[in-house]
């Protein structure tokens, strides 16, 4: 497998997996999704929509877009639905953007400024393509365990579990 197909892979697991999170905090009240647990984005709800932005942000610079925010914890949607069907579109978008990727696309430099550190950075575009997944899991894992702390279980999500792998 090269880069390339890697990258499909990862952000095909990570749609698959965003669906089964979701469809688990479905199982909480809004009050129990929005309730303050100590964390960065302080709830899941936060969390989640934090997750969006970050997508948002890293898809727009891959695209040539402007970025459409200015500070990384803005509520993007209060509404539980409405949200999840954001980004369920903005999942879409970027596997669709990186399966339309040729191998060679990967190495193209794209400069932005960072939102967190207001720094001018020129990264490759699998630099990108890997922050971006990264940034997506380790936000899921305060889900997860967010979740696990509500009781909430929700099953069996390792990438080997995703059925398209194997």
């Amino acid at each position: 497998m090269n880069l390339l197909e890697n990258l499909q892979l990862q952000e095909r697991y990570s749609e698959w997996v965003n669906q089964r999170l979701y469809d688990v905090c479905l199982t909480l009240t809004d009050d129990e999704r929005k309730q303050d647990r100590g964390v960065f984005f302080h709830s899941i709800h936060g969390t989640w929509n934090h997750l969006l932005l970050g997508d948002r942000v890293w898809l727009a610079r891959l695209q040539g877009q402007l970025v459409p925010y200015q500070r990384l914890d803005l509520e993007l949607y209060a509404d539980f639905t409405e949200l999840r069907a954001a980004q369920a579109d903005c999942d879409q978008a970027l596997l669709e953007w990186i399966e339309g990727l040729q191998a060679d696309d990967l190495q193209r430099r794209i400069a932005f400024r960072s939102l967190s550190t207001g720094q001018f950075k020129e990264l490759s575009v699998a630099i990108m393509l890997t922050t971006l997944l990264n940034h997506k899991t380790h936000h899921r894992g305060q889900i997860t365990a967010l979740l696990s702390q509500c009781g909430c279980d929700y099953g069996a999500i390792d990438f080997i579990c995703a059925p398209f792998v194997g």
